[in-house]
């Protein structure tokens, strides 16, 4: 079930591409947007995470973490990362725990076949910790910019 708007943000404790065990309730005081995708260097994933890229400059002036999370290895969101220059870390979730607290580990159906993957959802959390927004079945084109506008609306 993912978690709604105005709930404390489920933290965990993860490893990122910059070789660290990232914390999420380290990050109180500043905004945070959590954008879970499904795969590494995939065309719709790309495209997300390069949109990130070109919206930085809002971010940052927002005081803002962006966090991609998806089911990869660090090793995948190393060569990921520095083939499109992305500024921002990212979480490897491989045994998708984090995605099941946030809800966003679900069934999903590809030319009739069913799996079971990441439904691309992005949280804005505040700097309290609490969930400000959350954005589902998110389509990559433009998405950043709304998600910048979120987390603006914090101010």
């Amino acid at each position: 079930m993912i978690p709604e708007a105005g709930k404390k943000a489920p933290d965990f404790t993860a490893p990122t591409d910059v070789d660290d065990a990232l914390k999420l309730s380290s990050l109180r005081g500043r905004p945070v947007v959590l954008f879970f995708y499904p795969k590494d260097d995939t065309s719709g994933c790309t495209v997300e995470a390069c949109s990130f890229r070109d919206t930085l400059p809002r971010f940052d002036g927002l005081d803002a973490v962006i966090l991609g999370v998806s089911p990869d290895s660090v090793k995948s969101h190393k060569k990921f990362k520095e083939k499109f220059k992305l500024p921002y870390r990212l979480v490897a979730d491989t045994d998708h725990a984090i995605a099941e607290k946030y809800g966003v580990w679900g069934e999903k159906s590809m030319y009739g076949r069913k799996y079971w993957g990441i439904l691309r959802t992005t949280f804005v959390i505040d700097k309290d910790g609490k969930i400000a927004k959350v954005f589902e079945k998110v389509k990559p084109e433009n998405h950043a910019a709304d998600v910048a506008a979120a987390v603006e609306s914090l101010k």
